[in-house]
């Protein structure tokens, strides 16, 4: 069987180009068509001739069967329901990254307000209560809220300032500004 192989491997393969229209697909043709003609060989005629047209025969059909099933299975996937891409969600990581430590940031420069400035500046920008409401709740003056608030404010600018440049500077302040 070596022999025949090669004796006629080029020819077939040569053949199996045409057939197939792809250099990689005949090479596969050409191992598909050796192996069927192993389990064919109790049919080979040593004495009948050329085995040239008959292996380039066999080889024919291999490569139609190959080819067809390579369209059969192309149309199965173009049948099949298109999945989305999935979204890269590398750069919302980053970003909640981020977010997390700007988070942090300003949780840190509150932690170092003063209690009671604290205290009015949670309940102000934070709860959403205005001067009446925290003075309230606190049982203090109005004046009172204003000032501390007024200073909380200032103390959180200057502590986020260098932290998170010019640009993102007063996000955090101006929150609490525009609020009461």
């Amino acid at each position: 069987m070596g022999e025949l192989f090669d004796e006629y491997a080029t020819s077939v393969y040569n053949h199996a180009y045409w057939v197939v229209g792809d250099w990689s697909v005949a090479e596969d043709v050409v191992s598909l068509t050796f192996m069927e003609v192993w389990r064919l060989r109790e049919r080979l005629d040593p004495d009948g001739g050329s085995l040239r047209p008959w292996l380039l025969g066999v080889a024919t059909n291999v490569g139609r069967n190959l080819r067809r099933a390579r369209r059969l299975h192309r149309e199965a996937l173009a049948r099949m329901p298109r999945i989305p891409p999935v979204p890269d969600f590398a750069d919302e990581v980053v970003g909640r990254l981020a977010d997390e430590q700007r988070l942090q940031e300003v949780r840190t420069a509150i932690g170092r307000l003063r209690k009671h400035e604290r205290d009015v500046l949670l309940l102000c920008a934070g709860a959403g209560l205005d001067y009446a409401e925290a003075a309230e709740a606190l049982g203090i003056p109005i004046g009172t809220v204003r000032s501390r608030l007024s200073r909380a404010r200032k103390k959180l600018e200057l502590a986020l300032s260098p932290v998170t440049g010019d640009s993102d500077r007063g996000t955090v302040v101006r929150s609490v500004k525009e609020h009461p």
